[in-house]
């Protein structure tokens, strides 16, 4: 039986790398002025006008799971011919979507239409961190393992990878209500620069009081994890390509090898940071069946 992942649109892996592994997304959605999208449906020029129209928004926006509806509408057709199903996905920390993804999962089970092959994975972080958990279930899977293979390197990925990001303020957290334990940052001066991680919510790693520091700081961070041998480096934006292209120039000399991918977060994890944020992060590239 065909083993299928599914992951959630917070894991912003790039379009290319979800055809090239055949990994089927299901959107988180985000409110903002009142006006609910999938976040799927957020790119190009409606990309930038969000967070134009987020800075200018007093109330933020807020955000929320997929429905039991939206897994059941992917779920289905993967289970009709007998596949079997590792769905990965956004922290339950700080998200409802992987309850929803149980209770598609139960209700097929019920319905007696094969929801006992579904195996539902919290990755425990999300964004990058996500998306390689889910990569390395999909290269399991397109390697002929079964779903409990699958599973199984996704849970080898979780425990691997690490992931930070720097963000330019915290006022977004405070706004969204998801700060978490960056909460104890909060009695700071807001015009640091948060250095954060997700490990179920985000926690806060340091911070930085310039741009320039934050930057030399995910370069560190990217030395860190070659000295560990994670070779698979990602590194994720948001409305700031420039750093991130400074970042993966310095990724290729301390890794020698290209990024694995390199993509722009979306509104519903920027909906809580805002924008400027820049990320660096890895896993070894054995865990995804990589070699040099």
């Amino acid at each position: 039986m065909a083993t299928a992942v599914v992951t959630d649109s917070t894991a912003y892996l790039p379009d290319e790398l979800i055809a090239e592994h055949g990994i089927h997304r299901v959107s988180l959605y985000v409110t903002l002025e009142g006006r609910e999208r999938r976040e799927s449906e957020i790119s190009g020029e409606a990309y930038g006008e969000f967070f134009e129209q987020l800075r200018r928004s007093d109330e933020g926006a807020t955000t929320s799971q997929p429905s039991v509806g939206d897994f059941l509408s992917v779920y289905e057709p993967l289970l009709r011919d007998g596949g079997e199903i590792v769905s990965v996905h956004i922290s339950a920390g700080i998200s409802g979507t992987c309850e929803a993804a149980r209770q598609a999962r139960e209700r097929l089970i019920d319905e007696e239409k094969g929801g006992e092959r579904i195996e539902v994975m919290d990755s425990r972080s999300g964004c990058g961190g996500q998306g390689l958990v889910a990569l390395a279930a999909a290269r399991a899977a397109a390697a002929g393992t079964d779903r409990a293979g699958a599973l199984a390197a996704a849970e080898r990925a979780r425990e691997a990878r690490r992931m930070w990001f720097a963000i330019d303020t915290l006022e977004y957290l405070r706004k969204g209500g998801r700060i978490g334990a960056a909460q104890a940052l909060v009695g700071s001066a807001l015009q640091i620069k948060p250095i954060l991680t997700l490990e179920e919510e985000i926690r806060p790693i340091e911070r930085v009081r310039t741009r320039r520091r934050a930057f030399e700081r995910m370069v560190d961070f990217a030395r860190e994890r070659a000295a560990e041998g994670a070779d698979a480096w990602v590194v994720q934006h948001i409305q700031d390509p420039e750093n991130a292209g400074r970042l993966i120039e310095e990724g290729r000399r301390i890794f020698g090898r290209e990024p694995l991918f390199m993509s722009e977060v979306g509104p519903v994890i920027g909906a809580h940071v805002g924008p400027g944020l820049l990320g660096v992060g890895g896993i070894p590239g054995s865990l995804l069946g990589l070699v040099d």
